[in-house]
């Protein structure tokens, strides 16, 4: 009697995560992609990856919102550092299927030159995703700089 209890408990259980698990890898997928439109320099297709009211604090903790504002950024951003790249690599999504919203959390890393300089800054983000018309976009995200080299530019947030 005990292994069908066992059974069924583990099934309850696990089911919730198996459920989460196609639209987590969706979500890793949507990061891989948004990772390579920075690499790419493409403001465009990084936006496509945007809520229309998308909100963000960046490593530099001056938050702005809007899908356009935050793409003509990027755009004005690329132009001006011609080298610049970043990654966020995801380490966990944990996803609210009923709410059609999920949780992801990461580590990033930004570089490029400056003055001269090499500057290199990384640390943590957290992102919030919600699942419109069947897609996952991010509504917000949060960078949290944990470390900085390279210059004059880590001296004091930007």
């Amino acid at each position: 009697m005990r292994t069908p209890r066992l059974a069924l408990l583990l099934a309850l259980v696990g089911a919730p995560l198996a459920a989460q698990q196609p639209d987590a890898q969706l979500i890793r997928d949507a990061r891989t992609a948004s990772n390579r439109a920075i690499a790419a320099h493409d403001a465009d297709a990084l936006a496509a990856f945007w809520m229309e009211d998308y909100h963000i604090t960046p490593s530099s903790s001056a938050m702005l919102a809007g899908r356009e504002a935050n793409r003509a950024l990027f755009a004005e951003m690329f132009q001006s550092r011609p080298d610049v790249t970043y990654t966020r690599t995801t380490d966990s999504v944990a996803v609210n299927i009923p709410w059609s919203v999920a949780a992801e959390q990461g580590h990033w890393n930004g570089q490029w030159t400056q003055g001269g300089q090499r500057i290199r800054v990384g640390g943590s983000y957290y992102a919030q995703w919600r699942k419109i018309d069947g897609r996952w976009l991010i509504q917000a995200e949060v960078f949290v700089p944990t470390w900085c080299e390279g210059g004059s530019y880590c001296e004091g947030r930007p």
